[in-house]
């Protein structure tokens, strides 16, 4: 069973900063042959830093003693020779480690965009939009520089200290152990800073995520915010999770506020203890100046990539805490499973059977959908009707899989729904339902969702069939008019005509509809209503009402209560029989009744 993507984020466990870092090491796979290539020149460019001082020890002892000023010169001309090629080198290693960290990124990108519209509707159903936005954008961010700037740059500071060490040793081996006399102190507090960094970078994290969710949540509810007056509530509810964010990151400030000082005073104690135990040796002709002026330079060299080293452990920490959230996305199984082996449909009849079919949405045992048979044949209309909460919505979910139901079967042409891969089975059902989607594009995109297979003149046929050809044509732009994010430049009724042209153009042979005209006015009723006509026409089709005057015509009318079955027959043999279906109608009409007695 999935767990709960909210409560694993409120709760998170013991980290395995090696899994983790295994796991994350895969997205580099791909480009393995340059990351190798990055780690080598890191490696050869790693020696030049260290080989100055070595150079200025020669230059002082071999040269400068001996008023040499040729050989100088040659030393001189080394020096600045590395430095030159060093920086070439690191030109080269920019450009190539943040190349590998944008297409590592591409690549993470990819994945959770697929696995996200593959993950059923029931995970929506409990995953604020706002989390799922951090995921993608901030943690995804983190991670870019992780790849960028941590993991292959690192060794680059490895490979220094490495480097460092052994021209040390090499230099003078007492000198060498004076320096790492401090480096037990150094150790300690870096562990101390490891713990803190981690259980602070993990809090800013989750904070950053409340407070996307809140943001996401009330700019798109803002005008019910502002039409009940909750402007200064919602704004103080909202300041105090950004002081929560807002503290998280003073403490990650704080730790590393209090660790770089540390850095440094260790620092300055190791060249302290360089220059009082050195400087004796040298007053002693014990050591040459060259090799302390050496080690001085050794000491300053040290301590800089172990404080770059803690920079990108910074950088390592808040990768860890995104990366627990990513894959915690990535795993969540919270999807429709597909069988091994798929049937196929190549054209359907359009006979759809349920048998015995129940569904509970939170598997708490309190069914929206129970005991549910019905068989409807090639081409017939059946309506669903009763009162809210009867389970109508439920079955369109049910036969489209947006929910696994929990028993029963249900049937396409005879084969089992569950027989079929996801996308074959919705590649023959249509549907419109009562919250249109649009997305950012044109009203071709919309009606065509990109589909190569629908061509121009089959799209402006089926606009022109449900009605919606009559107000692009209008339009500025025709069907090239640009569509703002959610359709918001358009009505309902738009809307809802270019939802009624996109599940014809795509010619199914089952249609539902959900509520399709229940949002529009009067007038774009009539409209929609023929629109609906012409969508059902030669289909099979399963029709959602609350209006009742939008499906008098059905060949059936299913009158349902409580997830059941409870009455079936047309509006007139429904009408006699005096149930549900009578008392919804006189509800809803009243009203004429009323007015004709």
């Amino acid at each position: 069973m999935a767990k709960d993507f909210n409560v694993d984020q409120e709760a998170l466990g013991k980290a395995y900063d090696g899994r983790l870092m295994r796991r994350l090491l895969k997205y580099l796979k791909p480009y393995r042959k340059y990351v190798v290539l990055a780690i080598l020149l890191h490696l050869f460019t790693a020696s030049l830093g260290p080989l100055r001082p070595y150079l200025t020890k020669i230059a002082v002892d071999d040269h400068i003693a001996t008023k040499d000023y040729g050989g100088l010169a040659e030393i001189v001309a080394l020096i600045f020779g590395a430095l030159f090629l060093q920086a070439i080198i690191q030109y080269v290693l920019m450009y190539l480690t943040q190349w590998i960290g944008q297409k590592t990124i591409l690549d993470l990108r990819k994945e959770i965009f697929a696995h996200v519209q593959r993950l059923a509707a029931s995970f929506f159903d409990k995953t604020p939009v706002g989390r799922l936005v951090t995921r993608t954008t901030n943690d995804v961010e983190a991670l870019n520089q992780m790849f960028g700037a941590g993991v292959v740059t690192a060794f680059s500071d490895v490979f220094i200290v490495g480097w460092i060490l052994a021209f040390m040793f090499y230099t003078d081996v007492e000198l060498s152990f004076v320096t790492l006399a401090a480096l037990p102190l150094l150790v300690y507090g870096t562990f101390v800073f490891k713990k803190k960094a981690r259980e602070a970078y993990r809090d800013v994290r989750l904070h950053l995520a409340r407070l996307n969710a809140y943001m996401q949540e009330h700019v798109a509810g803002a005008a019910i915010v502002q039409l009940f007056g909750k402007e200064r509530r919602e704004a103080k509810r909202y300041a105090n999770i950004n002081a929560d964010h807002r503290q998280a990151n003073y403490d990650s400030i704080l730790y590393h506020a209090v660790f770089f000082p540390f850095v440094e005073l260790v620092s300055a104690l190791a060249l302290a203890l360089i220059v009082w135990h050195g400087g004796g040796l040298a007053k002693n002709d014990v050591l040459t100046l060259g090799v302390l002026f050496a080690f001085i330079q050794y000491v300053e060299m040290f301590f800089r990539p172990i404080r770059d080293l803690a920079e990108k452990y910074n950088i390592m920490q808040t990768a860890m805490a995104s990366s627990e959230r990513v894959f915690k996305l990535l795993d969540d199984e919270t999807v429709v499973r597909n069988p091994e082996r798929s049937a196929a449909i190549e054209r359907a009849r359009g006979e759809v059977e349920f048998q015995h079919v129940s569904l509970s949405y939170l598997k708490d045992g309190k069914h929206a959908l129970r005991d549910f048979s019905l068989k409807i044949a090639p081409g017939e209309t059946v309506a669903l009707v009763g009162h809210t909460g009867a389970g109508k919505s439920t079955v369109i979910n049910v036969l489209l899989r947006f929910y696994d139901h929990d028993e029963g079967r249900i049937f396409i042409d005879g084969t089992d729904a569950a027989a079929l891969d996801e996308r074959e089975l919705r590649r023959h059902i249509g549907v419109a339902p009562q919250d249109v989607s649009l997305f950012q594009g044109t009203i071709r995109s919309n009606i065509t969702m990109n589909n190569p297979d629908i061509s121009e003149e089959r799209m402006i046929e089926a606009a022109k069939a449900t009605g919606a050809h009559e107000f692009i044509e209008r339009l500025p732009n025709g069907y090239d008019e640009t569509v703002a994010e959610r359709g918001a430049t358009l009505s309902v009724g738009q809307k809802q005509l270019i939802s009624f042209a996109r599940a014809l153009a795509h010619d199914p042979e089952i249609i539902a509809l959900d509520e399709a005209t229940s949002s529009v006015d009067a007038e774009t009723e009539g409209k929609a209503q023929a629109a609906v006509e012409k969508l059902l026409e030669g289909r099979t089709s399963i029709v959602v009402a609350h209006r009742l005057s939008t499906i008098q015509s059905a060949d059936r009318i299913v009158v349902m209560h409580k997830g059941r079955v409870r009455e079936i027959g047309s509006h007139q043999e429904l009408l006699a029989q005096k149930g549900i279906y009578h008392r919804l109608y006189r509800l809803q009409y009243k009203d004429q009744a009323i007015d004709a007695s």
